[in-house]
């Protein structure tokens, strides 16, 4: 697989949580996608139609602002992307993060944490914003996953 990175989002923790355990599985190395202005729990309210999110989500254009970039992206074969599911899809800021490097040639595989449902169109999203590049169909990596499980879904993406 070559040199990996894990690049996650994570809003509350959990996402964060599950991308510590993949890269400490497969050896990777990581970087936490920090938006700019951090959100908030109102940020979050997805059953408000005026909250930060759901403006965001409701605008295809809108590109939360990431706080730090990834030093030496060109070193990386394999960049697993993780994000919580919102509005079936990855939020926002994962694309601004997509558009922020070229990832052609590498492989991109998403994972995302979920209260309910599974990553929908995330992986062909990210497929139309990382031209050049080859989006695996990802998973929902909910809960502790065990390293050797961990292990054997990443061996199986090569």
């Amino acid at each position: 697989m070559g040199k990996t990175l894990v690049a996650y989002f994570s809003a509350t923790g959990t996402t964060a949580r599950a991308a510590k355990d993949l890269a400490g599985a497969i050896g990777a190395d990581t970087f936490e996608i920090v938006p700019e202005r951090p959100y908030t729990r109102e940020d979050l309210n997805w059953n408000d139609k005026s909250s930060r999110s759901t403006r965001e989500m409701n605008d295809e254009s809108s590109r939360p602002r990431i706080d730090g970039l990834v030093e030496n992206m060109g070193v990386y074969d394999t960049v697993f992307v993780g994000f919580p599911v919102w509005w079936y899809v990855e939020p926002r800021i994962i694309d601004t993060f997509l558009e922020a490097y070229d990832f052609a040639g590498k492989l991109i595989v998403p994972f995302a944490t979920s209260g309910g449902s599974g990553l929908g169109r995330a992986s062909q999203r990210m497929q139309a914003i990382a031209k050049g590049s080859t989006v695996a169909e990802g998973r929902v990596l909910n809960g502790r996953q065990r390293a050797e499980t961990l292990r054997a879904w990443a061996n199986g993406l090569r």
